[in-house]
């Protein structure tokens, strides 16, 4: 029996005896106690029930196997917001939320915008919740991460702020006037040694790579944004940290301007996007 598997621990004492990084270690006993972080250290010499010790036991014990913290909480949290989460859908990045902040830079005031692959609806929630007068579609072709895509839309929108649609891609829109399209497309190339390590060998797979080049996806949406994109409407687009070159060549070769790529908080070139003007 390891040491954190032994009865009559304190909060403090499981802190101290947790094989997991310390912060792990109190999100889980956030999760299990239902206290605040403040709470965790105020109380930290309360003793864990029998049946909180039981569960963090399990989910220490999942972790160790590699199963991610936001799975095991069934929460992340992205742009202030938190998610529900599950193994339907990917886990929200910080990296993503510069994806967000350029939809909410460049989406027109009262204008339309389009969410393609939502997931958890991360990225639609989010631009929602911040942009109110925007109206918002997001799509998947997955019924369970639309079932969380709802959870989440119920948890932080009110009204119809955000219409949900099952959709491979543009298969299913009807609209034909956005301003704006975004999405956080597959873009893992298969056989990638990374979708075997880490988190990403419980998330889903569909959702990671297109079983390609890693293009695929981006091919397709480029190549279809026109038909649903107005005059100088903007394609913004989230990938790998070595695609930048290749997907704006894929804009340029499409017909969009301004093509340009954004850098993240580690100064990688993380969203690609440009501009439709249709007279060209």
């Amino acid at each position: 029996m390891q040491a954190w598997q032994q009865a009559g621990l304190t909060i403090a004492d499981y802190e101290r005896l947790s094989p997991l990084e310390k912060l792990e270690t109190r999100i889980l006993l956030m999760h299990v106690t239902k206290l605040s972080r403040i709470q965790l250290i105020t109380q930290s010499e309360q003793l864990l029930t029998t049946q909180q010790a039981q569960d963090l036991q399990t989910l220490l014990q999942r972790r160790l196997d590699g199963e991610p913290i936001a799975y095991l909480t069934g929460e992340r949290e992205f742009f202030g917001l938190t998610f529900h989460t599950s193994a339907a859908v990917l886990i929200p990045r910080a990296d993503t939320e510069l994806l967000v902040e350029l939809a909410l830079n460049y989406a027109p005031d009262n204008s339309a915008l389009l969410d393609l692959g939502t997931g958890s609806g991360a990225i639609a929630i989010s631009v929602a919740h911040a942009r109110p007068d925007l109206a918002v579609t997001a799509v998947d072709i997955s019924d369970a991460a639309l079932e969380i895509a709802r959870k989440n839309s119920d948890r932080h929108l009110t009204g119809n702020r955000l219409q949900l649609l099952q959709s491979d891609w543009y298969s299913a829109v009807t609209r034909k006037a956005f301003q704006t399209i975004v999405s956080n497309p597959p873009y893992i190339v298969k056989d990638d040694p990374h979708l075997t390590q880490g988190d990403l060998r419980f998330e889903p797979i569909n959702a990671l790579t297109d079983h390609s080049d890693g293009l695929s996806a981006y091919r397709h949406i480029i190549s279809n944004a026109p038909a649903h994109l107005v005059e100088q409407g903007w394609l913004l687009m989230e990938h790998g940290y070595h695609q930048a070159a290749e997907v704006r060549e894929l804009l340029s070769a499409q017909g969009f301007e301004q093509v340009q790529s954004w850098r993240d908080l580690a100064g990688i070139e993380r969203v690609s996007g440009g501009q439709w003007n249709r007279s060209t």
